[in-house]
């Protein structure tokens, strides 16, 4: 039986080089957005909803319901809007159920006791490996895809998968493994469960960092990345991969929204609570990493 197809609207941010999408039923109007990137300028402290605005704006323009808002995984590269979309439209929010692994690891990294036990009440729902829910007509998977992060899930809908932060396009490769919670080995063996759905089946990657300065791209299939990623193509085994991707990941710089992003996102993309005069504020911890110090465009994965 063939999959349902749904349709696929890709958001493309080029300051982080992130995508967010809009996934739509054709058949009943009914919709999720997944990965939605709040702005945020690193030298004022400044947020802005523009990017989510304009995803908000479409679906309202095509009279599309929102039944879901949802993250792959806890960006650290982005601020994510899912919170301030769910709550301009109305709708539930949703993560993997290892969030909390990973709000338990930067808890201790900000020293913020109270993330780890506070976190959970801002997502509606928390997705398990297996779960299944509806957009519309359209069925969703939930599979556990950790390696990026420890909580990071993919969405499989129809004949389409949104695959966060595992496998970006075929001449880009792979995310890196390496932040706090991050395991290459296991990011191997959750690209080879994506890579063993149906060969048609449309991959939408959670980045795109345009190499050679090619024109922004964010699809292909399971058949074009196990032809061609540059990765694992020519049948790369896990013990390879793994040392690949550890050597790689080794010269690679924290990314530069890192440390303000991941205390916004492990609570589901809103600020801090303000303080007394009225103002949120975020921590950086000094001396806790000991990366490359030379910034790559883009965060460098």
């Amino acid at each position: 039986m063939t999959p349902r197809k749904p349709i696929v609207d890709g958001f493309y941010d080029e300051g982080t080089g992130s995508v967010a999408y809009i996934v739509a039923d054709p058949g009943t109007a009914r919709c999720a957005i997944i990965d939605p990137v709040l702005g945020f300028d690193r030298d004022s402290g400044t947020t802005d909803t523009w990017l989510a605005d304009e995803i908000a704006d479409n679906v309202q323009a095509r009279c599309l319901t929102v039944e879901w808002v949802l993250d792959t995984h806890p960006h650290a590269d982005h601020l994510s809007a899912v919170a301030y979309l769910g709550d301009r439209l109305g709708a539930p929010t949703g993560i993997g159920e290892r969030i909390a692994t990973v709000q338990g690891i930067w808890a201790d990294i900000y020293h913020l006791p109270d993330l780890q036990t506070e976190g959970r009440r801002h997502w509606d729902r928390l997705f398990a490996e297996g779960d299944r829910f509806r957009v519309g007509g359209l069925e969703v998977e939930v599979i556990f895809s950790p390696g990026h992060t420890a909580a990071s899930v993919t969405y499989h809908v129809g004949d389409a998968a949104f695959i966060h932060d595992t496998l970006f396009m075929p001449d880009a490769g792979t995310a890196r493994a390496d932040f706090p919670g991050g395991d290459a080995r296991a990011l191997y063996r959750s690209i080879q469960r994506i890579l063993a759905l149906p060969p048609e089946t449309r991959l939408f990657t959670g980045h795109d960092y345009r190499p050679g300065g090619r024109a922004a791209r964010w699809e292909a299939t399971v058949a074009e990345q196990r032809a061609r990623n540059i990765h694992l193509r020519d049948g790369v085994g896990e013990e390879e991969f793994v040392r690949l991707r550890e050597e790689r990941d080794r010269t690679l710089p924290l990314p530069g929204l890192m440390l303000a992003a991941l205390q916004v996102n492990l609570r589901n993309g809103r600020l801090p609570e303000p303080e007394a005069n009225g103002t949120s504020y975020l921590k950086l911890p000094l001396n806790r990493f000991c990366l490359a110090t030379v910034e790559r465009p883009l965060g460098g994965k």
